[in-house]
């Protein structure tokens, strides 16, 4: 009987870890390891829904260059950044982050699209059904 409670603990606990191990992982960060580029932090943050760029130098900027024209350009001027990554699309970011004069590469690959809608396109969504409402 022992035995018993023993085998279906262990089910119990090896379903529940595989359960953990099974979240969708849908972006990745392929960093840039030049000894240069030490000083500037950059990974994805704990949830993996948004890339966070840190540094005692100032960024200046970051942008993309992608084949399928979805490029942007984000002036910062700031020690520390924050980029959602629904702003990316799906499949292989190459990002460059400005600091002058060094420009540090990096690449972030988006395996799913993300459906986060930001706060402002959120409060925009709610004034256009307000309107279409008093229509």
């Amino acid at each position: 009987m022992k035995r018993f409670y023993k085998s279906i603990t262990l089910i119990a606990i090896v379903l529940f870890v595989n359960q953990l191990s099974a979240q969708n992982v849908v972006a990745t960060i392929k960093k840039n390891k030049n000894v240069l580029a030490k000083h500037l932090f950059h990974d994805l943050n704990k949830t993996k829904d948004s890339l966070v760029l840190r540094s005692d130098k100032l960024i200046n900027a970051l942008y993309s260059t992608n084949n399928d024209g979805s490029d942007f350009h984000r002036i910062i001027n700031k020690n520390e950044f924050t980029l959602a990554l629904n702003q990316l699309s799906k499949g292989k970011n190459v990002l460059v982050a400005v600091q002058s004069p060094l420009r540090i590469v990096f690449v972030i690959e988006i395996l799913e699209k993300y459906a986060i809608e930001s706060k402002s396109s959120k409060s925009f969504a709610s004034r256009s059904t307000k309107k279409s409402k008093e229509d």
